[in-house]
């Protein structure tokens, strides 16, 4: 497998982690919960692409059709990831309803997953680098 660039994924959780540290302190500012919704949309995107990108290089059993579900079962049995399928299948329909976060309840719900996901997403990160 060619070298895995980490750097966005690295890039994109630290940015996440920085605005959430704001967000405790200003929660009441909705810019700054937009800011945060933003934030845990691309670095949900990046973790699925490094997590897709790595299985592909270093699994037989991947292929480029390999489904989200296909995905995150060989994440896991990788030693990729800290939690299973369900809890990414969360993840994932949180990261789908950011495009209504103008509605109150369902900006809501995507913060309440948020702190929870950006644990994840630092342990998929940590693992990368101990294999890469």
């Amino acid at each position: 497998m060619e070298n895995l660039d980490i750097s966005s994924f690295e890039n994109a959780l630290s940015t996440l982690d920085s605005i959430l540290l704001r967000y405790k302190r200003d929660n009441y500012d909705v810019d700054i919960r937009d800011a945060v919704i933003q934030r845990f949309e691309y670095t949900y995107s990046l973790a699925i692409k490094m997590l897709t990108r790595f299985i592909a290089g270093q699994s037989t059993e991947a292929t480029p059709a390999m489904t989200f579900n296909e995905t995150i079962r060989q994440g896991n049995k990788l030693g990729l990831l800290n939690n299973n399928l369900e809890k990414w299948t969360e993840y994932r329909q949180k990261r789908d309803l950011t495009s209504h976060t103008y509605n109150e309840e369902a900006a809501k719900e995507v913060l309440d997953v948020i702190p929870e996901f950006k644990d994840e997403a630092y342990f998929l990160l940590n693992r990368l680098r101990e294999l890469l």
